[in-house]
């Protein structure tokens, strides 16, 4: 062995501490998730068996077993009626104008809102713009009935400047389709503001100072690392977003819409409230809701799968 070589000493590793299952702390954290986890099978799990109606003539008197099995009469008659061919084109308009929007509206803001300097005031901005979310539709559907009226403070606005005629935004069909479309828009574009604000806030600030010693303005910054950097989740947004076309805010349309726009303003969820629960066509609405649920779920998986393949987004 040579004078110059020394011995290195064998360090052993520490050994690896063994996996504890059942211990205190895992017991506690199960019990923490249990009253959801219950909550999730009573409320979710345990209605499903009601899809049998699907598939029956139903009678609340005769119950599921008691009632006359029909087969897909219900989903024939569904796909026959031509009144449900304007719920589906209602429902995918909403949708997907709110999805649309709910991406370009929140994704500008918050490129201008980044601009501001002063942390006052772009807190401030940030806070007023979302407070909307934590409304509830009830609440800001009275508001918006009020407001929006023929005698309300928008029509009034309206006359006495421009002196246009009352418009009825909640009876005539195409301003009820602008109104909930919009008004869905002005509650929720601040809370999705968030999203984008937080990837903003991932950016490496070296890439900016690379960019300003190069002489790259805010507007070239902007164009060439901000927005590149928000296109990822950007696309996850929009793809997660697939999964609830079929969802167009039950809550929002039927607080706002009346007898006289039913078939401007009917969406799958609310044509299933008044034909199961107002009429009583318990299984037409429950094969209805069947199709929507079947549909619903091909989307999300979809998307999910979308959102894995461009944005990187993994659940499991």
């Amino acid at each position: 062995m040579d004078a110059n070589t020394a011995v290195q000493p064998t360090i052993k590793a520490p050994p690896r501490a063994k996996r504890k299952f059942g211990n205190k702390q895992s017991w506690m954290l199960h019990l923490m998730v249990l009253p959801a986890a219950l909550a999730v099978f009573i409320f979710s799990y345990v209605p499903m068996a009601g899809i049998v109606m699907a598939f029956q003539d139903y009678k609340p008197a005769l119950g599921f077993t008691g009632s006359h099995w029909v087969g897909l009469k219900h989903f024939r008659y569904m796909f026959e009626n031509d009144y449900f061919v304007h719920i589906i084109w209602n429902t995918l308009l909403f949708a997907g104008s709110k999805i649309v929007l709910n991406l370009i509206i929140p994704f500008v803001f918050a490129l201008m809102l980044n601009e501001v300097r002063k942390m006052g005031y772009k807190r401030a901005i940030q806070t007023l713009v979302y407070l909307p979310h934590f409304l509830s539709w009830v609440t800001l559907s009275g508001i918006l009935i009020d407001v929006l009226a023929q005698t309300g403070l928008v029509n009034q606005f309206l006359s006495h400047v421009f002196g246009i005629k009352p418009i009825f935004f909640l009876g005539d069909g195409t301003w009820f389709r602008l109104t909930i479309v919009f008004s869905d828009v002005w509650k929720e574009f601040g809370f999705n503001t968030i999203i984008f604000l937080a990837a903003l806030a991932g950016i490496n600030p070296s890439l900016y100072e690379a960019a300003e010693v190069d002489g790259a303005s805010r507007w070239k910054q902007t164009l060439y690392i901000t927005i590149p950097s928000l296109v990822p989740i950007a696309m996850v947004v929009v793809t997660l977003a697939l999964g609830n076309v079929l969802n167009a805010n039950f809550d929002q349309v039927f607080n706002l819409y009346s007898p006289m726009i039913y078939r401007q303003g009917d969406i799958i969820d609310t044509f299933v409230y008044r034909e199961g629960l107002l009429s009583g066509q318990f299984s037409f609405a429950t094969a209805v809701g069947l199709f929507k649920s079947m549909i619903s779920l091909l989307l999300i998986i979809t998307s999910y799968r979308l959102a894995g393949r461009f944005g990187g987004y993994r659940i499991f």
